[in-house]
């Protein structure tokens, strides 16, 4: 009876001294990594990566599109708001239904009629997904494959994809490095390069849907917005630019001062407004390709946070949100509705490849694609 007893003993000690479960700690900016790992059918896995720099700014990324799912920056008042749209894990991004935070390719914007015919006079057929047209790449652009990604600092990442040849009726084996580095004075510089063996046409951008109030239940129409443009590209009531490029003077669409967006959104006397449901539009930079010079910016006048845009890239199209409808239900569990996000995709023109006087998007396989784009965020 007594080994009995000394038995159950050790038995009760073991199980009240045995190993306590470690809680899982979130992000700075709220999300468990554990809802971002998940074995894919293909073989792969999907995680998420974390970026931290030396004052709290956190930029949180994962597989599938290189998304950047959130970043977290201090307000005015020194308090950290996350001011991208996104989901809170994995699984909304699986079957893909939106662009939130995802790396664009092959072709950022449309191509008109999934036709293009290329300087060796070849010719392809896209796959359409926007009417009869090609949008942001195709229904299975990169905003859906999965992004191999190194990390070889707490500042750096490194997304790699290989689109192959034919891939959405693109031609050329395209190999894509982006590049996400946070820095110390709180901007996000991405850098694009890739590669062909076949004339191609390559024109990649980030499409991350932005609300600096950091409460997407809030519109984005009291945020102030400056953009060093002249003018624009016109389009047809598909969203297709007509070849024309016009002056913003005296429109709807000049932002050449800080002016709030909301201030003339609905303006559908004029023709551009009305065909984008707001703001919609591929807006002619002055920068010329100069990294150095402000191309953008845009202010939350709650909370104070700015963000201004620098790239290399000719173009920048603002989008307000216009077609979020109630459908995506993002981190938080807030409903993501009308223009409750601004987008400033910078890009070479929509359509480039069957404009022949917009800058050329062609890669050929002896060249290198290379674009930057830096997202800077500061306190006003």
């Amino acid at each position: 009876m007594k080994k009995i007893i000394f038995i159950l003993t050790v038995f009760a000690l073991s199980v009240s001294c045995g190993t306590k479960e470690t809680k899982e700690q979130p992000t700075d900016s709220g999300l468990y990594p554990s809802n971002f790992a998940k074995n894919l059918e293909s073989g792969k896995a999907t995680q998420l990566y974390v970026l931290k720099n030396a004052n709290g700014m956190e930029v949180c990324v994962t597989n599938i599109g290189g998304r950047i799912v959130t970043i977290w920056v201090p307000d005015k008042n020194g308090n950290f708001r996350d001011v991208v749209l996104g989901f809170d894990n994995i699984e909304p991004y699986i079957p893909v239904t939106t662009n939130f935070g995802a790396i664009i390719g092959r072709y950022g914007n449309r191509i008109a009629n999934g036709k293009l015919t290329l300087t060796n006079r070849a010719t392809y057929t896209l796959r359409q997904n926007n009417g009869k047209n090609t949008l942001h790449g195709g229904p299975r652009g990169f905003h859906s494959q999965f992004f191999d990604i190194e990390q070889p600092n707490d500042l750096t990442l490194v997304c790699t994809y290989l689109s192959k040849n034919m891939e959405e009726g693109f031609p050329g084996n395209l190999r894509v490095t982006v590049t996400y580095k946070l820095t110390n004075d709180n901007a996000l510089d991405i850098s694009y390069e890739a590669t062909t063996d076949v004339l191609t046409v390559v024109n990649l951008t980030n499409h991350s849907y932005f609300n600096l109030s950091g409460n997407p239940e809030n519109t984005i129409l009291d945020h102030l917005l400056y953009l060093n443009a002249d003018a624009y590209t016109p389009t047809n009531d598909e969203l297709i630019p007509t070849g024309k490029i016009e002056k913003v003077a005296k429109t709807p669409l000049d932002f050449s001062k800080l002016t709030a967006i909301g201030d003339r959104i609905n303006d559908t006397s004029f023709e551009a407004i009305k065909l984008g449901n707001g703001y919609d539009h591929n807006f002619v930079l002055n920068t010329k390709g100069d990294i150095g010079v402000l191309a953008a910016k845009a202010v939350a006048p709650s909370t104070g946070i700015s963000m201004e845009v620098y790239t290399t890239e000719p173009g920048v199209q603002l989008y307000t949100g216009n077609f979020l409808d109630g459908s995506s239900i993002g981190k938080k569990e807030i409903v993501y509705q009308f223009r409750t996000a601004l987008c400033l995709e910078t890009q070479h023109y929509p359509d480039s490849p069957n404009q022949p006087n917009f800058p050329s998007t062609e890669l050929r396989p002896d060249a290198v694609y290379k674009s930057r784009t830096i997202y800077k965020f500061g306190v006003e």
